[in-house]
């Protein structure tokens, strides 16, 4: 199916999940009654939720009762209430008892004569603030009105017990370090609302660390802490060991600081302390620093959990911590927390014995150098929009939640910034039922957020974002159809023009389109460029070079959509006063480059312009006229390498023959802050692609051709090949002789084996950025 019929589709959907009619019930002159067996802080909690949301949406302010007077009454109830205020709870339906599960509710419309009761029956109070927030995404709002529909009769509970967020107060996240205690608090409260239990913060943040800071980190841990207790919602902290615990003190230094932080929080419920990224510790070290910190921990708060992850242990280490769990069968550890990094999922909840828990710490907030990399993303996106871009994925986070989880006790996702808002109620919704519609989901997002009326369109728009990453962005019809459908929504709902969630909804949309048409622009004036370098034998290398230039400066001197490029930095600048969204170092004090700055890179270049431009002086430099030309002839055929034979730039949206995805997101070279000259190609890269050929022609002489670092292993269906020639620098090359005998049915498969890298970091490891099939 191509993108524009998809998109066609996607167009004609409805996304609403309410059924639409006439015979509503009316709840705008609706009383709240709450049940007093709703203990504070959350019998406050629910009703000051209820009637703040309602009054946003419709500039209506219900009130409060405590009898069943009024014609229409919402009741927050418990389901292990006999009665309240003299009237029984309903708990049954067709004779049979509704049972209600932790954390769970019924909404129910009750007709009691004349009078209409709207029944919100929590399993227990967080079952109750669940239940508001399933009423509020799919209740009919505007304003001087709220309705619902008649009869309703809804009965869920979570299907995994842990379903949070990280949000670190510090300075690497790209927004959030600028946030009041205020907007954390209506933050919170709408990730629960949403269905979210938890959420984790990464204390012990120095003061001057960001200059974003409104209030002291110290002071903004313990704050964010008790809005946790305001929503009943569980605190979590990452607070990963000291880094060699080996050095004299350095586990009382530790366990120290923790101890002041515990005394200091209202609430806390699970510390998790990462094995690896950061902290090289081995587990003989690390084990009894737990152990301690348990201790430590149970002192302030009893019923809190220590969780460790393995991420960074080797096979030896994964041993010792399993053996160790085997023979000693601890007490003091609540669970084992699987992240980036980490041995295979399945394997850890194989060998982790069934007392302990597992949660899941997915990566929802990154593009490349990641957990998650967006699949075959145009090279064209990776290097402007890079690793912290907004990042609607509805659909590739549905595919990858339930790849995963079904290992899990649930999951509290890395998160840093605002920019993967979509994302996280994915989850969030997903975890509390995973077979949802995730259509529905981002529809009850829309409603919530932005309105019933722009609803069903904002659907649609954010479904279209999506899709506008998938396929090569040259040949993708849907970002200019994508642009239109949000450029009609910012002129039909001014009113959304503060809301930040809008905000950065609508730049997306503007960036992209404004993306694939300095790349068509850009694309043609380098291929205008290799016509020239074709004329170097007829009129000169200098002059060649000279005209060449011309060509290619002309994507700094004669620019294109400068109208859509202002309304990035239009909305750039709103988000920056709305949220503190930090999407330039320069401009807004971004932490780096690859923390969210996307207007820093909104004009990098999308052709080799600068690899060319080094070239060229090169090649100034050599000799004679006839080594000046065959390098020009190299440098102009480097990806066209003639009839017969054929190329591939490995992580290229359009490269034909790579059927492998990336490895672990780590596709794009990340030099000199995101600013490399290198060619285009020669930053993006597998650590061992699969290529897949047909057609080649079985009587010929092949050489295979690599370029990359380090080594390539290769293998042609599946024999190892021997090579002629070996570089292993960025653009040097590998040079195999393809036997005939291997290609007999003109098929050829290639693979590359991992070496044993294992003890190098990733940025040193092997990899694979251009692979040719060149006819000799």
């Amino acid at each position: 199916m191509t993108k524009g019929i998809l998109f066609v589709l996607l167009l004609g959907l409805n996304f609403s999940c309410i059924e639409q009619g006439k015979d509503r019930l009316d709840l705008s002159e609706a009383t709240i009654l709450i049940s007093t067996e709703i203990k504070e802080p959350m019998r406050e909690t629910v009703g000051k939720v209820l009637v703040e949301e309602i009054g946003k949406r419709t500039t209506i302010e219900l009130s409060q009762v405590d009898d069943w007077s009024s014609q229409t009454t919402i009741a927050l109830v418990l389901q292990g209430d006999s009665n309240v205020f003299g009237k029984k709870v309903p708990s049954k339906k067709d004779g049979d008892n509704i049972v209600v599960q932790k954390e769970g509710y019924r909404i129910l419309h009750e007709k009691d004569g004349q009078k209409n009761i709207l029944w919100i029956i929590g399993a227990d109070a967080r079952g109750v603030l669940y239940g508001i927030g399933k009423l509020l995404r799919i209740a009919e709002t505007e304003s001087g009105q709220i309705k619902i529909a008649n009869d309703m009769d809804i009965v869920s509970a979570p299907e995994y017990p842990l379903r949070g967020h990280q949000f670190g107060y510090r300075n690497t996240a790209n927004s959030w370090d600028a946030w009041t205690v205020e907007q954390f608090d209506q933050h919170f409260r709408e990730q629960v609302l949403f269905g979210a239990n938890s959420f984790e913060n990464i204390p012990f943040q120095d003061p001057s660390s960001s200059p974003h800071f409104k209030v002291d980190p110290q002071e903004m841990e313990v704050r964010l802490s008790e809005i946790c207790e305001k929503y009943d919602a569980d605190y979590w902290v990452w607070t990963p060991a000291p880094h060699d615990l080996n050095v004299p003190n350095a586990h009382q230094e530790g366990l120290k600081e923790q101890e002041a932080f515990y005394a200091r929080c209202p609430r806390l419920d699970g510390v998790f302390v990462p094995g690896g990224d950061p902290g090289e510790n081995h587990p003989s070290q690390l084990i009894p620093y737990l152990k301690d910190l348990s201790v430590v921990l149970k002192k302030y708060h009893p019923d809190a959990g220590i969780w460790v992850s393995l991420q960074g242990f080797n096979e030896e280490k994964v041993s010792y911590f399993f053996e160790y769990l085997k023979t000693d069968n601890p007490d003091w550890l609540k669970g084992l927390v699987y992240g980036p990094s980490s041995p295979p999922i399945e394997v850890e909840r194989e060998l982790l014995p069934k007392k302990y828990l597992h949660r899941f710490y997915p990566d929802i907030t990154h593009t490349v150098r990641c957990h998650y990399p967006v699949e075959r993303w145009d090279q064209a996106f990776a290097l402007t929009l890079g690793r912290e871009p907004c990042n609607p994925q509805p659909l590739q986070y549905t595919k990858l939640f339930h790849k995963d989880i079904g290992y899990t006790d649930g999951f509290i996702t890395y998160s840093d910034g605002s920019h993967d808002d979509v994302n996280k109620v994915v989850w969030s919704q997903l975890g509390w039922d995973s077979k949802q519609d995730v259509h529905g989901i981002i529809f009850e997002y829309c409603q919530f957020f932005f309105g019933p009326k722009v609803a069903e369109e904002a659907t649609k728009g954010i479904f279209a974002l999506e899709q506008n990453w998938v396929g090569p962005a040259l040949d993708n019809e849907v970002i200019t159809t994508t642009l239109a459908l949000w450029q009609k929504m910012e002129t039909q709902y001014p009113e959304l023009a503060d809301n930040w969630r809008w905000q950065q909804l609508v730049m997306r949309a503007y960036y992209d389109a404004y993306i694939k048409e300095r790349l068509t622009y850009e694309k043609g004036l380098e291929s205008k460029a290799y016509d020239v370098l074709a004329k170097a034998n007829t009129i000169g290398t200098g002059k060649a070079i000279n005209d060449a230039l011309v060509y290619l400066e002309k994507a700094d001197t004669e620019l294109v959509a400068q109208n859509l490029k202002q309304k990035v930095f239009d909305y750039a600048e709103a988000l920056f006063n709305s949220i503190g969204a930090q999407t330039s170092v320069s401009k807004y004090n971004a932490r780096s480059a690859e923390r969210g700055a996307i207007l820093d890179f909104i004009d990098y270049p999308l052709n080799n312009r600068w690899w060319l431009e080094d070239e060229f002086e090169k090649v100034k430099k050599l000799p004679t006229e006839k080594e000046k030309l065959a390098r020009l002839d190299f440098i102009r055929t480097y990806e066209f390498p003639g009839e017969g034979s054929f190329y591939d730039n490995i992580s290229s949206a359009d490269a034909k023959h790579v059927t492998s995805e990336t490895d672990d997101a780590i596709d794009y070279l990340w030099e000199n802050d995101g600013v490399s000259r290198k060619r285009l190609s020669t930053q993006l890269f597998q650590f061992s692609p699969t290529l897949e050929y047909d057609g080649l022609d079985a009587e010929a002489n092949y050489l295979i051709r690599v370029s990359g670092y380090g080594e390539a292993l290769l293998r042609a269906n599946g024999q190892r090949l021997k090579p002629t020639k070996y570089e292993k620098g960025f653009e040097q090359f590998k040079e195999f002789p393809l036997p005939k005998d291997l290609i007999q049915e003109g098929k050829l498969k290639i693979t590359f084996d991992k070496p044993d890298e294992e003890h190098l970091n990733w940025r040193k490891q092997s990899r694979v950025t251009d692979v040719w099939i060149l006819k000799q």
